[in-house]
C-alpha cells in the first residue's frame, strides 16, 4: 500500500479549516494529521508528527503566514501550499510567498454551486501532490544562472531597446509549464534577446495571480511581459502570460497571429491548459511554430506537443536533471513528442541561436 500524504493544515478560520478537511480527506492519497490555528500551534504539530505538506494561511494572530513561511523554509524547508484571501485581492502577497519557497499558491474558496467546489478540490489536491512529489525531488540551487553571465549575454540590451516598433510576429514560441515552473521561467527570460518571436506562455496559476507574475518578470528581463489580453496582436520581443482564468490560444485574424482567451472546462484537470495552446497552434504552418514544455507535474502539454512534433514544429522538453518535478516533459518525451531535450541553459543557447534572422 503507497503511504498516504500528511497534511498539516495551518488556518485561523473553522469555516476553511472544515473545508480543508473534507476536500483532503474525501481523497484516498491525502492524510490530514492536524490542523493549527497559527504559527506557533502549526511548530508544536510540526515537533509531534512530521508533515509531508502544509497548507498556510496568510493572516492569521500572533504572527503573519510570510513570515512564519520565511522562517519556516531556512530551518525545516517542508513544502507549502499557501491558501488565504489575501493573495487574491493583493496577489503581490502570492508572489512574495513564492519568492519566499511556497510552492503553491491558492486562493480561498469562493464557490457558488457543486462545479465550483469540485474544480477548487482539484486545485488543492493536486497542489498538495505535487508539493509532495517536490519535496522528494528538490534539486539544490541551480548555479548555472549567475548574474555576470546574465549580464554578458544581454549587456548590449539597453532599456530604450526594449520599446520595439509595433509589428506583427511571423513566427511564434509556445511555453508550458506548472509547479518549479515559475522561477526557471524568469530565468529564462531574463538570459534570451528581446528581438525574439512572440512567446504564449501557460503557467499554471490561479488567475488572481497572473498578472502579478506578468508584471514581476516585466521588471526582471529586457522583454515586454504582460498577461495576455482578449485579441492581442503578438508582436516579437513580447511574452504573454496566460490569464488564470481561461484557456489561452493562439488564433490568426486578418494575416496577424493573436491571442483567444476562452473559458472552458477544465482540460487535465487545468485552466489553463498546455494542450489547448499548443493544439490552437496545429492549424498552422508548423515551420512557424515552436514549442518548450518545462517542468511540471501530470501530462498536460505531451499530447499536444505530439500534434505539433507530427507536424513538423521544433519542439524541446525540459531534462530530467534540471526538472523541479519531472512530469509533464516525461510524458512528451516518452510519446516521442520531443526534438529536443535538454536544461534550461541549453534552451536559451538554442533560442537565442535559432531565430537570429527571423524577426530582425
Amino acid at each position: 500500500m503507497v503511504r498516504k500524504i500528511k497534511v498539516l493544515v495551518v488556518d485561523d478560520s473553522v469555516s476553511v479549516q472544515n473545508v480543508l478537511y473534507q476536500i483532503l480527506s474525501s481523497d484516498p492519497e491525502i492524510e490530514v494529521i492536524g490542523i493549527a490555528s497559527d504559527p506557533f500551534d502549526a511548530v508544536s504539530k510540526i515537533a509531534e508528527n512530521l508533515p509531508d505538506v502544509i497548507t498556510l494561511d496568510i493572516e492569521m494572530p500572533r504572527m503573519d503566514g510570510l513570515t512564519f513561511l520565511g522562517k519556516l523554509m531556512k530551518q525545516h524547508p517542508i513544502p507549502v501550499v499557501v491558501i488565504s484571501s489575501l493573495v487574491g485581492e493583493g496577489s503581490e502577497k502570492g508572489i512574495r510567498a513564492l519568492k519566499l519557497g511556497a510552492s503553491e499558491i491558492i486562493p480561498k474558496p469562493k464557490v457558488s454551486d457543486m462545479e465550483q467546489f469540485e474544480e477548487y478540490g482539484i486545485r488543492i489536491t493536486d497542489a498538495i501532490k505535487a508539493s509532495a512529489l517536490l519535496k522528494r525531488i528538490r534539486p539544490k540551487p541551480d548555479k548555472t544562472f549567475k548574474n555576470e553571465e546574465i549580464k554578458a549575454r544581454i549587456g548590449e540590451i539597453t532599456d530604450a531597446s526594449k520599446k520595439l516598433p509595433i509589428k506583427h510576429s511571423e513566427k511564434i514560441i509556445l511555453l508550458g509549464a506548472s509547479t518549479g515552473g515559475t522561477e526557471v521561467i524568469s530565468k529564462i527570460l531574463q538570459k534570451i534577446r528581446n528581438d525574439l518571436p512572440g512567446i504564449l506562455i501557460v503557467q499554471h496559476m490561479p488567475g488572481e495571480f497572473t498578472r502579478a507574475f506578468a508584471d514581476r518578470l516585466n521588471k526582471e528581463c529586457q522583454l515586454n511581459v504582460k498577461e495576455a489580453e482578449q485579441g492581442d496582436v503578438i508582436q516579437p520581443g513580447f511574452v504573454y502570460i496566460a490569464n488564470g482564468y481561461n484557456h489561452l490560444q493562439l488564433i490568426k485574424e486578418n494575416g496577424q497571429f493573436k491571442c483567444k482567451l476562452e473559458m472552458g472546462p477544465l482540460v487535465n484537470r487545468h485552466r489553463p491548459s498546455v494542450d489547448v495552446l499548443f493544439h490552437s497552434a496545429s492549424k498552422f504552418p508548423a515551420k512557424n511554430i515552436s514549442a518548450i514544455l518545462l517542468t511540471g507535474m501530470g501530462s498536460d502539454g505531451a499530447k499536444g506537443m505530439l500534434e505539433l512534433h507530427d507536424a513538423g514544429a521544433m519542439t524541446f522538453a525540459q531534462d530530467e536533471k534540471s526538472s523541479v518535478i519531472f512530469g509533464m516533459p516525461k510524458e512528451a518525451i516518452r510519446l516521442d513528442a520531443a526534438k529536443m531535450i535538454g536544461n534550461p541553459d541549453e534552451l536559451v543557447d538554442w533560442l537565442n541561436k535559432a531565430f537570429l534572422s527571423d524577426e530582425r
